[in-house]
């Protein structure tokens, strides 16, 4: 069972009270996309992005590094060279250094969760994505597992079937929180849209996540599809092959199928389940708590049948 990753508390959960949150999402709904992320960009430190490079995250990391390039040129200042060392790194922003992620490259960490089951069309774009914006990419796995194989090893084959909740915990909710704490993350953005519907219908563009205070912004909150779709058409950004075969949202290949809904573009995930969120997004400490009692119960059981499994000792 892996060691359950101590949550971050942000300071901005003091900073931005309800009426607070209220006043700059009022704000926040006037602004476009761009002009919301590059305010967040010099209003949050420890801003991050998380993407497991479906359309919506494409358009966000086409727009920071457009932002990042406009805002080099009005300094003067030239992009880092792709071969640049470990010790320059640690120059660029004091909430990355033990990260060693290079913010003058891309100056905000880009975190891609893989959870050993991505369609390899996925894989192929991440290697893609960083080639085309020459930019680092921080890679978190289920944890101590370099391999479907070792994942597998240790906590069995379709563990999604027989215990979803466990597995959304190992895959992505364990090293997200991961992520979170060894880049002292207080702030992270993400892909959710209204149009997505489901939990994601009535979004904030800025969130405080209860319990932990991270703060979470949803740059596109207010974009649908057609949008995200003109963007990456427009801008020449590398997309993922599978929304040519009619995919619109892209999770674990074992999970997720072409949209059946052409008006509900995550119709395809989870079909026949009551489920619209693999863990990243629900509330967090019940989740852990849910994992760890699931787990007692596991080992109870186990206990129980290696109990009854030793012969009785001879008279």
């Amino acid at each position: 069972m892996p060691e359950s990753t101590a949550p971050q508390v942000s300071s901005f959960s003091t900073t931005f009270t309800p009426t607070h949150l209220k006043f700059i999402n009022a704000k926040l709904e006037k602004l476009s996309p761009e002009k919301i992320i590059e305010w967040a960009m010099i209003s949050l430190p420890g801003l991050i992005q998380t993407t497991a490079f479906g359309p919506t995250g494409l358009v966000i990391l086409d727009m920071i590094n457009r932002i990042h390039i406009d805002n080099q040129s009005a300094a003067n200042v030239h992009p880092t060279p792709a071969s640049s060392s470990a010790s320059e790194d640690e120059e660029d922003d004091h909430h990355f250094k033990k990260s060693g992620y290079n913010t003058q490259r891309h100056p905000v960490p880009l975190i891609f969760i893989d959870t050993l089951y991505h369609f390899q069309e996925t894989l192929d774009l991440a290697q893609q994505v960083q080639d085309h914006y020459n930019i680092p990419l921080k890679v978190y796995k289920p944890l101590n597992c370099e391999t479907t194989a070792e994942f597998e090893a240790q906590y069995g084959q379709r563990l999604w079937e027989s215990d979803d909740l466990s597995y959304d915990y190992l895959i992505k909710v364990e090293p997200g929180r991961r992520a979170y704490q060894e880049l002292n993350a207080q702030a992270v953005i993400s892909g959710r849209r209204r149009s997505q519907k489901g939990d994601r219908a009535h979004l904030d563009i800025l969130e405080i996540e209860s319990g932990t205070g991270l703060l979470k912004l949803n740059p596109l909150a207010t974009w649908s599809f057609q949008q995200v779709w003109t963007y990456l058409r427009a801008y020449q950004v590398p997309f993922n092959t599978l929304l040519d075969q009619g995919y619109r949202s892209i999770g674990d290949w074992h999970s997720t199928k072409p949209a059946s809904n052409p008006d509900d573009e995550r119709s395809g995930r989870w079909e026949g389940k009551q489920k619209s969120e693999c863990g990243l997004h629900v509330d967090y400490f019940k989740m852990r708590a849910e994992f760890q009692a699931t787990q007692k119960k596991k080992q109870a059981l186990l206990a129980s049948q290696a109990a009854v499994s030793v012969p009785a000792v001879q008279a």
